[in-house]
């Protein structure tokens, strides 16, 4: 866990141009009023970037992510923690960065959007 957090860290002090452009996008809670983090650990993982509150990772996908059944095997295990993860291209952040935005609000909403049907309160509680 020590090598992955210093992983991490190195990551943050040396973001790829992509990440770059989107973590101004995003950073200081200035996109919808969501809190990121950059380079966060999870399990066995570094993701891109970490929205605890809507529990959605977004992985800049550049060269290392050029094996879509590795992608999808991290995807899997990430799910296991309750993390859904959304792609985005790196010639998307930097050649369309509004509608990288525009998927991105439409997964933050999508956590965030309640039950149609809500219990009423206090039922099921012991």
């Amino acid at each position: 866990m020590a090598e992955l957090k210093q992983r991490a860290r190195e990551m943050r002090g040396n973001p790829t141009e992509p990440e770059k452009r989107l973590w101004r996008e995003v950073s200081g809670s200035r996109f919808e009023g969501f809190k990121f983090r950059r380079q966060e650990v999870i399990g066995r993982c570094i993701v891109d970037f970490w929205c605890p509150s809507a529990q959605l990772a977004i992985e800049v996908d550049g060269d290392t992510h050029s094996d879509p059944d590795k992608d999808a095997r991290r995807d899997a295990y990430l799910k296991q923690f309750g993390v859904r993860v959304l792609h985005v291209t790196n010639p998307d952040v930097m050649g369309n960065i509004e509608g990288v935005m525009f998927v991105i609000g439409e997964a933050l909403r999508e956590a965030v959007i309640p039950h149609p049907n809500p219990s009423p309160e206090g039922e099921g509680l012991k």
